[in-house]
């Protein structure tokens, strides 16, 4: 059975849509995780803020690798925001479709650079990396709301 999770995995397209952010992916290891069946649609999920850290699309697999650059600010809970994605099946385009909803902080000061998207566990080393949003620049609220857009993605077969 495993092997055929990996050919599954192999053959695969993953193609994510975050808008107009620069430089914002998938980890590699998302579909590793999601054919080995550690993670589902039923997960606890997070996305946090983070600052000054240098993303590696390869290497990085878990929030231990990311954590050390969390923000920290008024009206910002370590660890990020619990969302819910949705999970749709698309049979036009043979794609399943998952977003990740728009979540807020508000009265916050604080600033960032990226956000990542992340199954929370509860412990660092074993909670796997989904995705991660470059903003492009950083991003700061004093006593306001900070939002971060809802991201799709898309996993489906190549064209």
């Amino acid at each position: 059975m495993k092997s055929i999770r990996h050919l599954l995995a192999a053959t695969l397209l993953l193609a994510v849509a975050f808008g107009a952010q620069a430089a914002s992916f998938a980890y590699d290891s998302f579909l590793d995780d999601t054919f080995a069946g550690s993670l589902v649609k039923t997960d606890t999920f997070k996305c946090a803020l983070v600052t000054g850290y240098t993303p590696n699309q390869t290497t990085h697999t878990r929030w231990s690798d990311v954590s050390a650059n969390e923000i920290t600010g008024t009206g910002y809970t370590a660890g990020g925001n619990t969302v819910v994605p949705t999970f749709t099946k698309d049979t036009t385009n043979h794609r399943i479709t998952i977003v990740f909803p728009q979540t807020t902080w508000t009265t916050s000061t604080l600033s960032a650079t990226r956000a990542v998207c992340y199954k929370s566990t509860g412990t660092a080393s074993t909670s796997p990396l989904v995705f991660q949003n470059d903003f492009g620049s950083t991003v700061t609220t004093t006593a306001g709301t900070f939002t971060l857009n809802a991201s799709t993605m898309h996993v489906g077969t190549p064209q």
